[in-house]
């Protein structure tokens, strides 16, 4: 890891329980990266994370979530050349269409002692 988080928070790992604001489970998709705490991959930007079970609707028709997309501080501690996600950094969830932010999503991490200042 290398650089310094431009803002304060937990760093996300494979403990994180992520879901979007509509109640769908989000969840990495992507190969983990080679860094872990706890024997869990720490999550970074490069990483692509799903959703699933999303109820979100506009005018009675389905409009799930079905990615996040993460836009982490530009000087952000990195793994690999990526900046580390957090539970404080930014973030929208998008449907299929992918052009409309439907919110951000709902982040719980498990604390494990490390936190990025």
């Amino acid at each position: 890891m290398s650089g310094h988080s431009g803002n304060s928070g937990n760093l996300m790992s494979g403990s994180a329980t992520l879901h979007c604001p509509h109640g769908g489970r989000a969840f990495a998709a992507s190969a983990p990266t080679a860094v872990s705490l706890d024997g869990l991959p720490v999550h970074t930007a490069s990483d692509v994370f799903a959703v699933t079970g999303c109820t979100h609707t506009v005018d009675g028709v389905p409009r799930p979530c079905t990615t996040i997309r993460w836009s982490p501080h530009s000087d952000s501690m990195t793994v690999d050349g990526a900046p580390v996600l957090l539970d404080t950094t930014h973030a929208q969830c998008f449907g299929a269409g992918g052009l409309v932010p439907q919110g951000p999503p709902v982040v719980s991490v498990t604390q494990q002692g490390v936190v990025c200042r």
